[in-house]
């Protein structure tokens, strides 16, 4: 598709054009779901990471290019920036010893990309946001080398008439005017994929959507904006910020960002898509002109790829995905909260709370978005953005009360939410081996209250209190993430001195 990919019409009977087919899609999507022909799920996840490059001195090394062609895997491929990658795991069934498999796959190949990248002087770094970035990294000229990114850089500039404006408080506040989306690229993500059928894609979504909050919370990872403090998961402003296409006049009068939590719970698939037609003008077109209704007359599965095309320019961090595999359709939830790293035992410890929690959630009888205002749910993602670990949450009380209670974070999932995911992920048919090693990472992070986001702040720290300036101290820290990243040690064991 990426080939084909041509800007939106923005005069007025070209925007018509492309909202007609649009809607078109939309209405075979509909058709499709009422036909029953979705694939039936086989309990297949999926994983991407995002990551980024980075020299020997910790700075970033804007090469992917050049780092690819000396990886020559399909595995990996290019992200917005040129200092950063993306991995790509084939799905796997969640069943038997799923985790440690991934865990192991992972480490293969993400131990050959970086002796391929160390070739040119660059190593492989897994982390939310690379603290020694700059702002004046990430321009125009800092996009890769692919048409994609620039045509979507030309129409989000386009949309917006002016430069994009960061400005985010934290610890420290941090401002500043870009003329390109390119400040999105510092943001890398883990991605996460549960395929399911219609009938039970809204219960997952609004699972995935209540525990967004906590996800955040114990896996923050993103706590430097351009060498300054903010917030402990400074990824989602700044993604927000980046890719914000509304005028300062139209974002005050209420219309929605592009990149969004939402501000409903859902009761069908259908309703994120179409949210995403209604609220939001198309920024790119494939070129095609599948007809979706006479497809479908014709016995045929449609592709859709408008629609997923347009999908896939608005960002929601969990985002609903229509696809077609083999010629049979299927729906799945792409939970794009966490950051990526600190390792990939932590990696893998998020990835077995997520599925199991979000599986345990689903099914309880009287489920929890029944009890938690969306509202309520809203607030508790930015407060674990903003503080972490040591977020507190609001979160339904225990028995027949609809009042919510404020917690801690770590108390709500060391008692209540860690159960949760242990049944969850015995309801997939994971071993138990896989289950309790991985969940106890998240539990012991939770005891001694460190994530990633707070090894950073104390070690950057640790180093200023040591005579290093801030430049010197994000680069010493840097240095120090990548070393113990590579003994694949979870980060709550990491000290926090720079010497080792």
């Amino acid at each position: 598709m990426g080939d084909k990919l041509m800007a939106g019409e923005f005069d007025p009977s070209g925007r018509r054009r492309q909202r007609v087919r649009l809607r078109q899609c939309l209405d075979g999507l509909g058709r499709l779901l009422a036909d029953k022909r979705f694939d039936r799920p086989k309990n297949l996840m999926g994983l991407e990471i995002e990551l980024n490059l980075a020299g020997a001195d910790g700075l970033p090394r804007m090469m992917n290019a050049e780092v690819l062609e000396r990886i020559g895997s399909h595995d990996f491929q290019t992200e917005l920036g040129q200092c950063n990658l993306e991995v790509n795991i084939v799905p796997h069934r969640l069943r038997g010893r799923v985790l440690d498999q991934l865990s192991e796959e992972l480490r293969t190949g993400l131990s050959y990309a970086d002796r391929k990248a160390r070739e040119v002087s660059s190593e492989i770094v897994m982390i939310g946001i690379l603290p020694t970035l700059a702002a004046d990294d990430l321009g125009s000229t800092s996009l890769s080398y692919d048409d994609r990114y620039k045509l979507l850089n030309e129409q989000m500039l386009a949309a917006r008439g002016e430069d994009f404006l960061i400005d985010i408080e934290g610890r420290e506040r941090f401002t500043y005017a870009s003329a390109s989306i390119a400040p999105e690229a510092a943001c890398t993500s883990v991605q996460l994929h549960l395929q399911v059928t219609p009938g039970r894609f809204a219960d997952a979504w609004n699972a995935a959507q209540a525990v967004a909050a906590v996800q955040i919370a114990i896996g923050a990872n993103s706590p430097f904006v351009f060498g300054h403090e903010a917030w402990r998961e400074s990824r989602p402003p700044l993604f927000l910020q980046a890719t914000d296409v509304r005028p300062p006049e139209i974002a005050a009068q209420g219309t929605r960002p592009r990149t969004w939590f939402g501000e409903r719970w859902i009761g069908s698939a259908y309703e994120l898509f179409e949210e995403n037609l209604r609220y939001f003008p198309p920024l790119l077109s494939t070129g095609e002109d599948e007809d979706p209704l006479r497809v479908l007359d014709e016995g045929g599965v449609p592709e859709l790829q408008e629609l997923a095309l347009h999908n896939g320019t608005i960002y929601r961090w969990n985002r609903p995905v229509y696809d077609v595999v083999d010629g049979v359709p299927h729906l799945r939830v792409e939970n794009r909260v966490l950051p990526a790293g600190p390792t990939v035992t932590d990696v893998i410890a998020n990835a077995a709370f997520y599925y199991g929690l979000v599986r345990a959630l689903a099914e309880e009888p009287r489920p929890v978005w029944t009890r938690l205002p969306f509202a309520a749910a809203a607030a508790n993602f930015d407060a674990a953005c903003r503080h972490g670990i040591d977020a507190v949450l609001q979160w339904p009380k225990s028995g027949r009360s609809a009042s919510l209670a404020r917690t801690s974070a770590v108390r709500l999932v060391r008692e209540e939410l860690l159960p949760l995911a242990a049944s969850g992920l015995d309801s997939w048919g994971v071993e138990p081996a896989d289950r309790d090693r991985y969940l106890g990472v998240i539990e012991e992070r939770c005891k001694l209250r460190v994530n990633g986001a707070s090894w950073q702040t104390a070690t950057y720290h640790r180093a200023l209190a040591g005579g290093l300036d801030r430049d010197a101290a994000l680069a010493a820290m840097t240095r120090r993430y990548c070393a113990l990243m590579r003994t694949d040690a979870p980060v709550h064991t990491w000290p926090t001195d720079l010497s080792g």
